[in-house]
């Protein structure tokens, strides 16, 4: 036996020595794309190329490691070969531990450095100000709806979503001791909103104190007694927390969307594969919001969303922001919106960016 396990040892140490000098032959080839892009003035993140990879790589047989093991794997590779060609500064929706960030790991891996930030306005001004090459902010739950910070701060802003990412969300409420000794929780008003029949069911006479993030409110929960947190799993180990009560989520299937803003537009995906946000205004008028969805339907185009804000500008307008499959460069896209333009509708295209993978939640 003891031989058997040491050939099998050898062979796995020869597999390691050809990764890794296989690892060394991209990140050679990783550098002259590099190159290439920074003398055509390319953006280096390109997440049409990212999401392209992962579905070719999902498709080919991966022996007997699941889907999402292999997929964390190369989502480092694809970290560590985009600092390779130049290092990246994301901002997010801070402090770290909490979903924002995890999102922003999600899509950008280890290798890049992050700047957390207080609120969503400022993750966009990190952008704007070339402080930051991207950032990450939240959008929508799929069970508590929109994020209105966000939605308003496009209506302000010229940058653009270059992709977007659907993170299942799984709720803890952290402590020390156990259920009985909780005397008071804290965390952001989401997750209230998300574990709120857990709340009324298991601890109805608790009181509720809602904080600037999940990460607030864990460190809270570490210093006084008698509190607990409703925070990421992760807050536990940062925070030297316990698990009083795991998934305490409403819905086993909770899902939050966030999306990637930077500064330039991104190509498209193809395939039916890429989603266009617009931002859309017209004249308060009867029949107004019905005329302005006729362009769409009469082409066959799918929209996903449709939300409205008061615009802030006048008393009883509104902008409406629009989810359509398809990317601004198609001819249908482009025909839809020129009819708007026609009708005299104000039209803002938010970004096209190519739709989650398959089998991270939510929609795609």
């Amino acid at each position: 036996m003891t031989e058997a396990l040491s050939d099998l040892r050898q062979g796995i140490d020869s597999i390691d020595d050809q990764i890794l000098a296989l690892l060394a032959q991209r990140g050679r080839l990783v550098q002259k794309v590099g190159e290439l892009k920074q003398e055509s003035d390319r953006p280096f993140f390109v997440p049409a190329r990212e999401v392209a990879i992962m579905e070719r790589l999902k498709g080919m047989d991966r022996g007997p490691f699941p889907w999402e093991s292999v997929e964390r794997v190369f989502r480092e590779i694809i970290s560590a070969s985009i600092a390779l060609e130049r290092p990246l500064e994301v901002a997010f929706l801070g402090p770290a531990t909490t979903f924002t960030h995890q999102a922003a790991l999600k899509q950008f891996g280890g290798s890049v450095q992050y700047r957390p930030v207080r609120t969503i306005p400022e993750v966009f001004r990190e952008v704007e100000t070339a402080c930051a090459d991207y950032g990450v902010v939240p959008v929508e739950n799929a069970f508590e709806g929109m994020v209105i910070h966000t939605l308003d701060s496009f209506s302000r802003s010229p940058l653009k979503i270059v992709a977007e990412i659907n993170l299942p969300i799984a709720q803890y409420l952290l402590g020390k001791g156990d259920l009985a000794g909780v005397k008071k929780i804290y965390s952001h008003y989401q997750p209230f909103l998300q574990c709120n029949s857990w709340l009324n069911n298991t601890l109805p006479e608790i009181q509720r104190i809602e904080v600037a993030s999940t990460t607030e409110a864990a460190a809270r929960a570490a210093q006084e007694e008698g509190a607990a947190a409703i925070a990421p799993l992760q807050s536990a180990e940062v925070y030297g927390l316990d698990v009083l009560a795991e998934h305490i989520e409403d819905h086993p299937d909770n899902t939050t969307r966030f999306l990637v803003i930077g500064r330039h537009t991104t190509p498209p995906a193809g395939g039916g594969r890429d989603k266009t946000s617009l931002l859309l205004s017209a004249p308060d008028r009867p029949g107004a919001l019905f005329d302005m969805l006729a362009p769409f339907n009469n082409r066959g185009l799918n929209l996903t969303r449709i939300e409205s804000r008061p615009t802030r500008q006048q008393m009883w307008q509104y902008h409406f922001f629009v989810d359509l499959i398809g990317h601004q460069g198609e001819a249908t896209v482009r025909a839809a919106l020129a009819e708007l333009e026609t009708m005299g509708v104000m039209i803002k295209v938010l970004g096209s960016y190519p739709m989650a993978l398959r089998g991270e939640g939510g929609e795609g």
